[in-house]
């Protein structure tokens, strides 16, 4: 986690539109210098270009300057391509001829090593000292679609389409691909930002930039790390409350793409497991590929929030709806029966030799009668069943349009636009495949303003994720000040390290979290007595900070029956203990009664270097590890939220009393484990860890039968 300074809205609104530019470095040897001088050229920078070359009279075909002095006004927006060691001295120099906003393409700086990292906080130092702005440094620029303002050190093929998506990359090599996917579907984009190091400019910043942005109505994002996760949060519910949709493409999930990001940025991969769950939390669109990045972000910017789940479908194509079923069930999308009053009016529309029902196939006499499709989907809008209807448009190859076919196909467009904006419900048009969109589409795309999602597979998907997001953005918003639950008053001395079970209880007591009885004896004596009045059969537990995994060293005995079985136990296993680890210090050992068996629950608690304390529940026992059947959330959590994570398990069915047994009072469950949050919460910074683990579960009781707490410096 990095320390955020906030770049303002208003700070970037005049970066991303410089009157005139400088290219400082500027060389007919780099291809860096003569992508960005063309991309300026090329897509009409109406300010002036100034190349900054102190040993070449002409660069790119015209008058270069030996250096800033020699500029007749001040420079707007500094593009810096120099060698790493001269970064900082030019940028002082611009400053001091009152130059304030900059973009340092320039590697060799914290992605690097400690060295870089030195380089790149001199610079950041000296440009929060003398108020500057700096994008990167190891970034490639930005390209302000909007207003048609290019600085970008690699290629860009025209035309740039403006729309409504905005674009956050941490890695800029991806911006190709993304333009292309974006130009060969008629995406269109508001502001391309390339981040580079985020020394200054974070994509945070950028986010809540393009949030007040009201040409952008979605935004995407491509994440290697998480640097700034507070402003996350922030943005996230600045987001909401907008109605503006975050997708993101958070890289880190295997082993191999952690080490690569490293590598890359010098930043820190979370765990994917909790990335994703502050990512739902934050109402943050989760994908997994660019396809589905800038296909679902599409989706959110041309799209209202969708009213439901149940989708109508009308097709040309029995196999279609065959495809669109089962992505629909994959996703969670139902696809109702027709209302009967709909079928009626089908029945005239189709030809008889069709089937009348969700999802429908008008079948392929479309090819006799072109109108088809669109009459039948002018009935299924008005369908009471349904939320929304998903039409699959069928576009030809790659042909150019021709006055004959434009005039037989731009009427049929039109009239599918009457229907679209007429229509009682949202209609979304898919194209069959990812293909890209042909000439003629994109002439109708540009008379009409038709969006097609991308293909079947990746517009099902997005769907299902964009109503995800509609759900989470139409339901009501519990009040923080009325949930935030106060934190118990503890008394203790954190430390570092772990401490034993015994020690741990007596924060649990102080919580009022359920557990076990227990009482920690030094002598024989006084173990048995506690067995006594514990009452048989108990469990014996050794206790030491040094040894969390008691049962590893011979440290727990169970379902001791009799008091000289307690009496033998006991000095039986201090005797084993010291024998194997004899440098330990011992605290006692711990006699706590038998419980009988049920279904044991864990409780952990640990701190995520990105995002704090993190919760998560499973199965106890062998079981966590052999299922592997977890929920995942960030804290705070509220009691309902835990309720959801419950249900999420793989084995909730036990929980709500499967197969004849008697099902577990999951109010009150969810009470203890947020009583056991909000504990973790309260034992501050340098908690590290609490475990429970297992949190016995059964019906009318619920206890802690072991805990562990370690601490962090």
């Amino acid at each position: 986690m990095l320390p955020s300074r906030h770049i303002t809205t208003e700070q970037l609104y005049r970066f991303f539109r410089p009157r005139n530019i400088a290219l400082i470095g500027a060389t007919d040897s780099s291809r860096w210098s003569i992508y960005t001088f063309d991309n300026l050229r090329n897509f009409g920078f109406s300010g002036p270009v100034y190349l900054i070359n102190p040993n070449r009279e002409i660069v790119h075909g015209q008058r270069a300057f030996r250096s800033l002095r020699d500029v007749p006004e001040v420079v707007g927006l500094a593009f810096v391509m120099v060698s790493t060691a001269r970064v900082l001295p030019i940028v002082q120099e611009a400053a001091e001829l009152g130059t304030t906003r900059f973009v340092v393409l320039t590697s060799g700086f914290s992605e690097t090593g400690d060295t870089g990292a030195q380089l790149e906080q001199d610079l950041l130092d000296y440009a929060r000292a003398h108020s500057l702005t700096i994008l990167g440094p190891n970034g490639n620029g930005f390209i302000n679609i909007t207003d048609q303002i290019t600085p970008y050190g690699l290629p860009i093929t025209p035309p740039l389409k403006a729309g409504p998506v905005g674009v956050v990359l941490q890695s800029g090599a991806l911006t190709s691909a993304v333009l292309a996917f974006a130009q060969g579907h008629a995406i269109g984009l508001s502001l391309l930002v390339a981040m580079g190091n985020e020394s200054m400019i974070s994509v945070t910043d950028v986010v809540d930039y393009l949030l007040d942005d009201e040409s952008t109505r979605s935004i995407a994002l491509f994440l290697e790390s998480v640097r700034h996760p507070s402003e996350l949060r922030r943005v996230a519910e600045k987001a909401r409350a907008l109605g503006k949709a975050i997708v993101a493409l958070k890289i880190g999930r295997s082993e191999a793409s952690s080490r690569s990001a490293l590598a890359h940025t010098g930043a820190l991969v979370g765990n994917d497991a909790i990335n994703a769950a502050a990512f739902r939390q934050l109402g943050i669109i989760r994908v997994s590929s660019l396809e589905d990045l800038l296909t679902t972000a599409a989706l959110a910017g041309y799209s209202q929030p969708l009213p439901g789940r149940r989708m109508g479908v009308v097709t040309p194509s029995g196999g279609a709806c065959d495809i669109i079923s089962d992505l629909a069930e994959e996703v969670g999308l139902q696809v109702p029966e027709f209302a009967s009053t709909t079928i009626e009016q089908l029945q005239s529309v189709l030809p008889p030799f069709s089937t009348s029902h969700n999802p429908l196939d008008v079948t392929g006499y479309v090819v006799v009668d072109a109108t088809l499709q669109q009459r039948a989907l002018e009935v299924v809008v008005n369908d009471p069943n349904i939320d929304f209807v998903l039409n699959l448009t069928t576009v030809e190859g790659g042909r150019e349009p021709t006055p004959e076919t434009l005039a037989t196909t731009l009427p049929l467009y039109d009239n599918l636009t009457r229907i679209i904006r007429a229509a009682p419900c949202p209609v979304i048009l898919t194209t069959n495949t990812c293909m890209d969109l042909p000439a003629t589409t994109r002439v109708v795309v540009e008379r009409t303003g038709l969006h097609f999602i991308a293909g079947l597979e990746h517009g099902v998907r997005a769907l299902g994720r964009f109503l995800w997001w509609s759900e989470q953005f139409q339901a009501p918003q519990e009040n923080a000040a009325q949930v935030r639950t106060p934190l118990p008053s503890l008394t203790f001395e954190p430390t570092s390290g772990t401490w034993s079970e015994a020690r741990a209880r007596s924060l649990l007591q102080q919580a009022s979290i359920p557990l076990v009885p227990g009482q920690l004896a030094t002598t024989v004596e006084a173990a048995v007595s506690a067995a006594r009045t514990l009452g048989l059969p108990v469990a014996l537990k050794i206790q030491s900070p040094v040894l969390p995994h008691k049962s590893d060293i011979g440290g727990v005995a169970l379902n001791l029956r009799t008091e000289e079985e307690v009496s033998t136990a006991f000095g039986a296993m201090l005797k084993r203990v010291q024998d194997q680890a004899p440098e330990v210090e011992i605290e006692g050992i711990l006699v706590t009664p038998m419980r009988p068996r049920g279904l044991e629950l864990l409780v952990g608690i640990v701190r995520d270097p990105i995002w704090g304390l993190v919760l998560t529940l499973g199965l106890g026992g062998v079981w966590t590890e052999v299922l592997n059947d977890t929920a995942v959330r960030v804290l705070p959590v509220q009691p309902s939220e835990i309720l959801t994570m419950l249900d999420e398990l793989r084995g909730a069915a036990l929980l709500r009393g499967a197969r004849g047994q008697e099902a577990v009072d999951l109010p009150q469950l969810g009470q203890v484990i947020h009583r056991i949050c909000t504990l973790a919460l309260a034992l501050g910074p340098h908690l590290s860890a609490l475990e429970i683990n297992p949190l016995l579960v059964q019906a009318g009781l619920i206890e802690a039968l072991d805990v562990l707490i370690s601490w962090q410096e």
